[in-house]
Parts: structure tokens; C-alpha cells; sequence
């Protein structure tokens, strides 16, 4: 995989948050800028209603740099969201994320993660496979295109 990868010295600079209802706005428009089909206000401050697991990732200005929202289930950790602003694409931040939710499900005693991709996603999809996800299924039809056809989605589990 061909990323530039963050100095340490910036790595040290970013720091998480747990997510809060003030951040949803700033959220939003990262997620309007990377999705073709972004999540609504209301999905966002739904899972901080339902206290699911929610976090940013702010640089030293306090600048939002990315951001996951994830799902306890018995023993597995679902992610429901992860998100790198545009612009901050390519540069490790995806896995600085990955590393977090991984860390959170250690911590919690968890048996694996899941998560959904688009096969289309290219980028993500090399980053769970390097972070040692495994595809265990498909769900047709799953995401919308802006077509009458959706996009199918690509199961993955991590085992802990």
C-alpha cells in the first residue's frame, strides 16, 4: 500500500475526544465532503442517544481530523462509522482510527470487530485487510448509488 504516513511529531499532536452533540455539525461536514451518501444529523445524534461508543480525532488547532462511532453487540464490537476528512486521506490517519477501535475493544473484553465496506472503497478495504480483517460475507444490495442498483457490502471480522 502506497500512503504517506504521518510524522511522529504529528502523530503526538492529534489527540481523541469522546464525540459529543456539539461536534454532530463539524461531523457533518466531513461526512457530506467524503460520502456521496453521507449519514444524517439524525444518525449521528441517534447513536449519541443510544450511548454508543463515539469518537473525534482533533489535530493541535482542534481542527477535526476524523472520527468513528461503533456498536457493542454481547462480544463484538460493530463499527458503524469511520470516517478521515478528505483532505487528511492517505496519511494514516484511517489506521490511527483502527488502532483506537481496536485498543476499545481490547479494553472491553470483545471477541472480534465488524464492519461493512463498499467494494468500491478501495483504500478501506487495504487498510482492514493490512489491520488483518477477513471477509466472512456479503450483503447484497446493501449502500445506495444514486442509481436504482445499490452497491453490494463486504463483511469483515477482526479477531481479538
Amino acid at each position: 500500500m502506497n500512503t504517506v504516513q504521518l510524522p511522529d511529531a504529528l502523530k503526538s499532536a492529534l489527540v481523541f475526544f469522546a464525540m459529543k452533540a456539539t461536534d454532530v455539525e463539524e461531523v457533518l461536514a466531513i461526512e457530506n465532503d467524503a460520502f456521496p451518501f453521507p449519514w444524517t444529523r439524525g444518525n449521528f445524534l441517534d447513536s449519541l442517544a443510544s450511548a454508543y461508543p463515539a469518537w473525534v480525532l482533533r489535530d493541535a488547532d482542534g481542527r477535526l481530523t476524523g472520527y468513528f462511532l461503533l456498536m457493542s453487540a454481547v462480544d463484538e464490537l460493530h463499527i458503524l462509522n469511520i470516517t478521515v476528512r478528505p483532505d487528511w486521506q492517505g496519511k494514516g490517519i484511517g489506521r490511527l482510527l483502527l488502532n483506537k477501535v481496536m485498543a476499545l475493544a481490547r479494553e472491553a473484553k470483545m471477541q472480534s470487530i465488524l464492519l461493512e465496506v463498499r467494494p468500491s472503497n478501495v483504500h478501506a478495504l487495504a487498510v482492514y485487510l493490512h489491520a488483518g480483517f477477513v471477509q466472512i460475507g456479503m450483503r447484497k444490495n446493501y449502500y445506495p448509488n444514486g442509481t436504482e442498483k445499490r452497491e453490494d457490502a463486504i463483511v469483515m471480522r477482526l479477531p481479538l
